[in-house]
């Protein structure tokens, strides 16, 4: 399948499921029925080239394949209700595909693939493959995991809005702010599993990271006045600014104060700072922006040494009020460090321990082990640093991690 077709199918797939869920009612099933109309498109639109509308030429494969899977429901439960519902939906002329409807259904989507009836983890996966398009196959992959054991967790999922009781309508109220908040954290979390991978031989899944930009966009196209999703669209477009320079012509990882920064993406740079700049001022930041402002600082820096870090750790104290999380507590020990020096940043993160234990929290257990190491070798002890790049190394399954950690423990001795 080709690049463009690729984009095109997944740029389509939320409004041909809202087209379907909207005519017959029943997201579990239509989001089969999408996945199968994009299926058949990417084998057959590369030989015969695209339709002249494609988004209903994928109403109408994916309303084909809705009216045999509800057939097949009907015979297995011979329920009158479900009878009448496929009996309308193929006889009624008014419920026969037709022209698409101008809608855009990518934020409702959003909105239901995040009920909070569901996990994280379903949240995830079910808004990779309804709203971005993405088959069982592409997001076990993402996730080290098999495709059985991802298709079960999305059935799972779906199953679970059905018990639910959800609904293709837009939240209101307070019940739309929850459910943003957990848009925006799906999106961010989708993110930084692409920027640097859990497991694999990759340092980054460069899939993940595009389908987040690409979904972060569309949400922030559907509410260009929300300031944290703005601020979640800049995060991402600066820190994917730097990917081509997180790894060398070996393919091993080049920490931030070694990359080459004629490589970072001067458009993405602009944009994400243009976008930051934009909306700093409209009303009190919250973490995304906060973030933001943290990489366009960095963004900023046509040098190492000429990253403004004192600033960057008055930001992390900023959001560390706001966000009280182990990650965030780590990130501002590596600014006061860089700022102040590594002993500062040694107290601090020994603090730190006492106070929340960075050294146990499973988001952080490896982490920490990594800064102290790069502190503990700042301040002279190289055994303590490369015994704890060890340890480091071992708890990551990221092999380009790994490689980079024993590297800096070896050549400590």
């Amino acid at each position: 399948m080709t690049d463009d077709i690729e984009r095109l199918l997944r740029t389509e797939a939320p409004q041909v499921l809202g087209a379907l869920v909207r005519r017959f009612g029943r997201f579990d099933i239509a989001e089969d029925a999408v996945q199968e109309a994009l299926l058949a498109a990417g084998r057959d639109w590369p030989v015969h080239g695209v339709p002249e509308n494609p988004r209903s030429r994928l109403i109408r494969i994916g309303y084909r394949r809705m009216v045999d899977m509800l057939r097949s429901e009907q015979a297995r439960r011979r329920r009158e209700h479900e009878a009448g519902m496929t009996e309308l939906a193929m006889q009624e002329p008014a419920r026969r595909p037709g022209p698409p409807q101008e809608t855009d259904d990518s934020l409702t989507l959003l909105m239901l693939c995040c009920h909070p009836a569901l996990s994280t983890t379903s949240q995830v996966a079910l808004t990779l493959r309804a709203v971005g398009g993405l088959t069982t196959a592409e997001i076990a992959h993402a996730y080290g995991t098999t495709e059985a054991t991802m298709g079960a967790r999305i059935g799972r999922a779906k199953q679970r809005l059905v018990r639910a009781g959800a609904r293709f309508t837009p939240p209101a109220g307070a019940d739309q702010d929850e459910r943003m908040a957990a848009v925006t954290q799906v999106l961010y979390l989708i993110f930084n599993e692409g920027y640097t991978a859990t497991a694999g031989d990759e340092l980054a899944r460069v899939d993940l990271t595009r389908e987040a930009i690409r979904l972060t966009r569309m949400l922030h196209a559907s509410l260009p006045g929300d300031g944290e999703v703005t601020g979640l669209l800049a995060l991402m477009l600066l820190t994917e600014s730097r990917r081509t320079a997180r790894t060398n012509g070996d393919h091993e990882l080049v920490p931030l104060d070694e990359q080459d920064r004629t490589r970072w993406d001067p458009d993405l740079i602009r944009e994400g700072t243009e976008l930051i700049d934009g909306v700093w001022n409209r009303g009190a930041a919250g973490p995304y922006r906060l973030q933001a402002a943290i990489a366009a600082v960095h963004a900023a820096a046509t040098s190492p040494g000429r990253t403004d870090w004192p600033q960057i750790a008055m930001l992390y104290l900023w959001l560390e009020r706001l966000a009280p999380t182990a990650p965030v507590r780590l990130s501002r020990v590596v600014a006061v460090a860089q700022a102040y020096g590594p002993a500062r940043g040694l107290a601090l993160l020994d603090d730190l321990n006492r106070r929340h234990h960075l050294d146990r929290d499973p988001l952080t257990r490896q982490r920490e082990r990594a800064v102290r190491a790069h502190l503990l070798h700042l301040t002279g002890d190289t055994a303590g640093a490369a015994a704890l790049y060890r340890q480091a190394a071992g708890l990551t399954g990221n092999r380009v991690e790994r490689r980079y950690l024993l590297d800096k423990a070896g050549r400590l001795g």
